[in-house]
């Protein structure tokens, strides 16, 4: 095997620690001195200040010229800040259009539906029928006397950036979805004919749930405070909701968080009708 690169002459390379223990004088003195004795002038102050102005002068370009990029970028994000609210608040004007036009067919359907069959006995059973099974699936809006319970965020929750704002062994107060679940099902259980959270009508199918930040109920989001509605005798529904785990989980919750909640009953409550699904059914396959 060929061993050249041990015949390689290296130059040393004096270690860190020696040159502090044997250099005592910083080596730009002993350039000045090797370029007095050459003869060679040391730059004067004039062209020192000189290359100081020529370099705070550059410096003040850069800084410049990064400050007007960032100014260009945060109006650029301002712009397409606007653009995208701007969108959003569009998109909810034809969505609310769209459900206030579905509405008005609807109610058009059904006055044409019942005319047709007003004077028709069997045609009478069928829509009986047909409302029974519209008012299981919460298709059809419900008014009436009830109870309504309000639950609300914290008005002010700690900053978690903050160390001094944290509080050890226990979560942000916040009202969950599983809050909002429990009182939901407690009112069911209570003898409410119809529920909706946050105006939004609670049928078979309608989930609750929390996604980040938002509570979505039905796929739509409602925001703090949040109000749950039934419709059913008031005092029949508040005497079995104070007794309910419910009560006795969202009490402790409001007294330990901070976390508003109200009752009151209503004289009149008027709910919306769900949004209708549509159906699908599977039989039984025969053997081929």
């Amino acid at each position: 095997m060929s061993r050249k690169w041990e015949r390689v002459r290296r130059n040393p390379v004096p270690s860190l620690l020696k040159s502090l223990l044997e250099d005592h004088l910083d080596p730009g003195y002993a350039a000045a001195a090797a370029d007095r004795r050459a003869g060679r002038r040391p730059t004067s102050r004039a062209t020192a200040r000189v290359w100081l102005v020529v370099g705070v002068v550059l410096a003040g370009l850069v800084l410049g010229t990064a400050y007007a990029q960032n100014n260009a970028g945060e109006a650029g994000t301002d712009q397409a800040r606007a653009e995208i609210l701007a969108s959003l608040r569009a998109s909810d004007e034809r969505n609310a259009a769209l459900v206030v036009r579905r509405d008005e067919l609807t109610r058009t359907i059904q006055d044409r539906r019942d005319a047709l069959f007003a004077d028709d006995t069997e045609g009478g059973t069928v829509l009986d029928q047909l409302r029974a099974a519209e008012d299981a699936a919460a298709a059809l809006p419900v008014r009436g006397p009830g109870l309504t319970v309000t639950l609300t965020d914290p008005a002010a929750r700690p900053n978690l950036s903050d160390s001094s704002q944290q509080t050890e062994g226990r979560p942000t107060a916040a009202v969950f979805d599983r809050d909002l679940q429990a009182v939901v099902n407690a009112l069911w259980a209570a003898g409410a004919e119809a529920v909706s959270v946050g105006g939004v009508r609670v049928g078979p199918g309608v989930t609750v749930r929390q996604a980040g930040g938002a509570m979505l109920v039905d796929n739509q989001p409602v925001f703090s405070p949040y109000a749950v509605s039934a419709v059913g005798s008031p005092g029949r529904l508040q005497t079995s909701f104070v007794v309910s785990d419910a009560y006795l989980r969202i009490a402790g919750i409001a007294q330990l968080y901070g976390v508003g909640f109200t009752l009151a009953d209503e004289d009149e409550l008027e709910l919306p009708a769900a949004p209708a699904r549509k159906i699908g059914s599977a039989g039984e396959v025969g053997n081929r």
